[in-house]
């Protein structure tokens, strides 16, 4: 497994593994803890797992999380997703900056999104399973989410919106959702 640093996203790392395939299917590394302390994290701050869903088309995001924000790791664990990062940081020489990443169960890679990043996914395939990571617990009452389709960040989504949350339908636009969380 080795990491490579985004260079769109300061502090962003996608890690690839190298999965073994033969004719019984393949086995694949997905979480190293030693090349996560290689470029500087700390393979024990992830608190909280968790895996979603979604049925082609679906869209989630984009979410980010007020106070401390929060970092994830992000692996698409079946099938294919279309990945989005928005750095929000205020203080970051990639503010405002977007990466896009194709993750699939095929690769396995995993993507590191420092907190203050926004982060949202489109699935690709008929189904895809999205494993995350989080560095601090959940709590519902520091999320923000920002419209997926806010022509600021001009998202090149690649496939019609099948489905959405109604909060993810509902969100507001970066400004908004940036003077809110200044709050």
């Amino acid at each position: 497994m080795k990491a490579i640093g985004i260079p769109e996203i300061v502090g962003a790392y996608l890690f690839q593994p190298t999965p073994h395939a033969d004719e019984r299917g393949f086995f694949c590394r997905t979480f190293d803890a030693d090349v996560v302390r290689s470029v500087g994290l700390d393979p024990d701050a992830f608190v909280q797992a968790s895996v979603s869903r979604s049925v082609g088309g679906v869209l989630r995001g984009l979410h980010l999380r007020s106070g401390a924000g929060e970092a994830k790791l992000v692996r698409c664990s079946y099938g294919r997703i279309f990945d989005v990062v928005v750095d929000l940081r205020a203080d970051s020489p990639t503010y405002r900056n977007r990466a896009f990443f194709e993750l699939s169960g095929e690769t396995q890679q995993t993507l590191y999104i420092p907190a203050g990043c926004a982060h949202g996914f489109q699935a690709l395939t008929e189904t895809a399973d999205v494993s995350y990571r989080i560095d601090r617990p959940h709590d519902p009452a520091e999320d923000v989410t920002i419209a997926f389709d806010d022509p600021e960040l001009a998202i090149p989504w690649p496939l019609p919106v099948t489905s959405m949350s109604p909060r993810d339908r509902e969100a507001p636009s970066l400004a908004k959702a940036l003077l809110h969380n200044e709050r």
